[in-house]
């Protein structure tokens, strides 16, 4: 009998599940911290450093206490994070700012330069991104806040992302050039393979602009994936956990490629990963460029596998603004809509709120919704919006098997298709395949996976997941409302395409979203500041 923690930060608090190798899940533990926002700039989204320790802290001992165990009892600590969540530090590991968000897309005209010029020199990483860099991701956020503080540059040492940060806290390293650093991380979000030697070379780096200079010496360091050990918990850190020092800490990953670990993901499944945002996890045995999809890392879901990494920008946040903005509640708001048929509303409804992830990666989009008339309702958005963030997913779908990716299964992890059952039925009728859901929340279960092979409870992942894994649910695809799909699906990929690209078969409809941003942005940047 071994007992583990495993970690989940999420973007609104971390939740802490004690795992036993023979009884399962002992206890889980939730923990919030703020999220800042800004109303005059949506981009804008950042947390803190210190915040997200001290709620670890409060829920690792909340989960100790529940599950009746003794802190020494707990063999090893394992965690996954948002990402791209981007933290600059000092020589000594101390924050020079707060997290920019996963969620922060301040970082687009760096993104768009990054892209550019990758091009322009021919630098093999941005093919293995999907050819598009993201504002999502590190060097882009990096870049940016570099601009933006110039009175900080000089105590500027590295940048973490949030799974090796916390990982170097709880280990105690206090020498940036020491920390371990993530395969996953490093992979999807920072340009990084092995199959070039890392990064792309400092040349580009400065090239693109001189503040860059000496970053990927800054960056360096050991890079693993997660059957290797970011460290073992320092003394400081195991008394405010209330946990034993010494315990092996593996080097982490992002939260939806654990969440799919945890949701029984093997090769040949699609893990969708549906929360705020949504996240799609799959992985092969083979590495193969996929355009448009942000990421194909060998070692980054599975130590044995290639991971592949897509997304949605929004999803679940564009449930809860429709539900806002008619003055409810979203749980209000489905009351009857497992009443409602496909295609009846007459909407269709693109998921761009938040831009474009996957395939376009195009964050100068914003939501559209054709078909509206007098008598439409935000229920019948509602519905919509599911059928639309469905649809947006039989895009990724389609290009990711057209590259080569099995598509066998379809697997729905995160918080919302455990209490949404319109929402899993709705994807199973618009993708035309089963889609199967963990009968219980997944989330944290795969950090705990890992955290239980990292303490020897088991040889590999494969035999942990069949022991910790949760049994489905299935949904299968309804023929007469597959049918529906079948027509609408064309009609939902004509409009993606025509109006989420800027190119010349997109014809005029390509200059609509974005300039209608570039003139909200000017018209805020010259109003008064109330």
């Amino acid at each position: 009998m071994t007992i583990v923690a495993g970690v989940d930060f999420g973007t609104l608090s971390v939740r802490v599940s004690l795992l036993d190798s023979a009884r399962g899940r002992l206890s889980t533990a939730v923990a919030e911290y703020p999220l800042h926002r800004k109303r005059e700039d949506p981009d804008y989204a950042t947390q803190a450093h210190a915040d997200h320790m001290q709620a670890l802290a409060r829920a690792c001992r909340q989960a100790v206490a529940e599950a009746g165990v003794s802190g020494s009892a707990i063999a090893a600590i394992a965690l996954d994070t948002t990402g791209s969540s981007v933290v600059p530090v000092d020589a000594q590991m101390q924050p020079l700012d707060e997290y920019a968000l996963w969620c922060d897309h301040r970082a687009k005209v760096e993104a768009q330069q990054i892209t550019e010029l990758a091009h322009q020199k021919k630098i093999e990483a941005i093919d293995w991104c999907g050819g598009v860099y993201s504002h999502e991701w590190g060097f882009a956020k990096l870049l940016y806040w570099l601009r933006q503080n110039p009175d900080k540059r000089a105590h500027f040492a590295s940048a973490f992302e949030h799974c090796d940060m916390v990982a170097a806290t709880l280990a105690g390293v206090k020498n940036p050039a020491d920390a371990i650093r993530s395969v996953c991380a490093l992979g999807h979000k920072w340009l990084w393979n092995p199959r070039w030697g890392g990064f792309p070379p400092q040349s580009f780096f400065s090239a693109l602009d001189p503040l860059l200079d000496g970053v990927c010496e800054k960056l360096r360091g050991p890079v693993q994936t997660s059957d290797h050990l970011a460290g073992h918990l320092c003394a400081h850190w195991a008394e405010m956990l209330g946990l034993q020092p010494g315990i092996p800490i593996p080097v982490g990953a992002f939260d939806a490629h654990w969440d799919a670990l945890g949701a029984g993901i093997r090769e040949g499944d699609v893990v969708n990963v549906v929360g705020t945002s949504t996240c799609i996890i799959a992985m092969s045995r083979s590495a193969a460029l996929v355009p448009g999809v942000c990421g194909v890392v060998p070692g980054s879901v599975h130590p044995a596998f290639t991971g592949i990494e897509a997304g949605l920008s929004a999803t679940g946040d564009i449930f809860e603004a429709i539900a806002r903005r008619a003055g409810t509640s979203v749980q209000a708001l489905s009351q009857g809509l497992e009443k409602y048929h496909a295609g009846q509303t007459g909407l269709l409804r693109l998921s761009w709120d938040n831009g474009d992830r996957t395939v376009l990666v195009n964050a100068e989009l914003g939501g559209v919704t054709f078909g509206w008339n007098l008598m439409h309702t935000a229920q019948d958005e509602l519905f919509a919006a599911l059928e639309g963030t469905a649809l947006h997913t039989r895009i990724i779908l389609e290009r990711m098997a057209e590259h080569g990716v099995r598509v066998d299964r379809v697997i729905h992890a995160g918080g919302i298709p455990q209490h949404n059952p319109v929402l899993n039925q709705v994807y199973a009728n618009a993708l035309g395949k089963p889609v199967l859901v963990p009968d219980g929340l997944p989330t944290s279960l795969g950090s705990g996976i890992v955290a239980l092979v990292a303490a020897g409870a088991f040889p590999s992942i494969e035999a942990a997941q069949q022991a910790m894994c949760l049994p489905f649910k299935t949904f299968q695809p309804q023929p007469a409302a597959a049918a529906i799909y079948e027509q609408i699906f064309p009609l939902y990929r004509d409009a993606y395409f025509a109006l989420g690209r800027h190119d010349a078969k997109a014809q005029p409809l390509g200059r609509v979203l974005p300039e209608l941003r570039n003139i909200a942005d000017r018209v805020r940047a010259q109003a008064p500041q109330a």
